[in-house]
């Protein structure tokens, strides 16, 4: 297997509906999942066969010292920890082969990365709560997720790439720590742009939309495919 600094992040195009027409993952989609409070259950959307990885969406409250909250609009009540009964749902998706990260960010929340001791706080922080470490609070229970997505789009654009390496730092041979982001379509991604040039990131899943200068519209591909050959051509290796 390539190593860290040699493995060529893949992209993807990104899918944030529940159910899709075709049953193959072997294309890779990736969706997002938590946002939507008639989207069914975990166990229920990876059993569809149609996704080959689950970002569960999203922790919005982190760094600049609050404390990380996690938002999963009507599926349950972090508040009261009522959001453990997952861990059961998401083991399911693995056993299916399907990556299950958390996406941390979004369009709506507070966070922000203040300093670079603020992100390595995030990443213990996530690392025992959702990842391989142990916490007494884990709020999706025991579980441990794959990984963490970017999908970063408000507050400072510094230190995500300090993020990524602490976070990458607890990968072993044995239990692999997947780093995925969701940059905007222009390039390149003021948010999470110096994340991805530390070439830590396993997958890319660009959002071609909502960003007129590099999305389709009808009867106009040129402006999406000029932003997906940037992209597949320029993304640090």
């Amino acid at each position: 297997m390539a190593t860290k600094s040699q493995a060529k992040p893949i992209l993807f195009l990104l899918v944030l509906v529940s159910a899709l027409i075709g049953t193959s993952k072997a294309g890779g989609i990736a969706i997002y999942w938590g946002q939507n409070g008639n989207e069914g259950n975990l166990t229920a959307t990876c059993a569809t066969g149609r996704y080959a990885y689950v970002n569960i969406a999203f922790l919005n409250q982190f760094g600049n010292g609050s404390t990380p909250g996690i938002n999963l609009a009507g599926h349950c009540n972090p508040a009261s920890n009522g959001c453990a009964f997952f861990s059961s749902q998401i083991k399911s998706c693995q056993r299916l082969g399907i990556k299950v990260m958390l996406s941390i960010g979004g369009g709506a929340g507070s966070y922000t990365l203040a300093s670079k001791a603020d992100a390595k706080n995030v990443a213990r922080y996530l690392w025992r709560n959702f990842l391989g470490g142990s916490s007494r609070s884990r709020p999706l229970g025991d579980a441990v997720l794959d990984g963490i997505d970017f999908d970063i789009e408000l507050g400072s654009t510094q230190h995500y790439d300090d993020l990524a390496r602490y976070l990458s730092a607890h990968s072993k041979r044995r239990r692999k720590v997947y780093l995925t982001a969701a940059p905007q379509c222009p390039f390149p991604d003021v948010f999470v742009g110096a994340a991805l040039n530390t070439g830590l990131f396993d997958y890319v899943w660009v959002q071609f939309y909502n960003n007129p200068q590099c999305q389709y519209t009808s009867g106009n591909t040129t402006n999406l495919l000029n932003s997906w050959n940037t992209w597949t051509s320029s993304i640090n290796t």
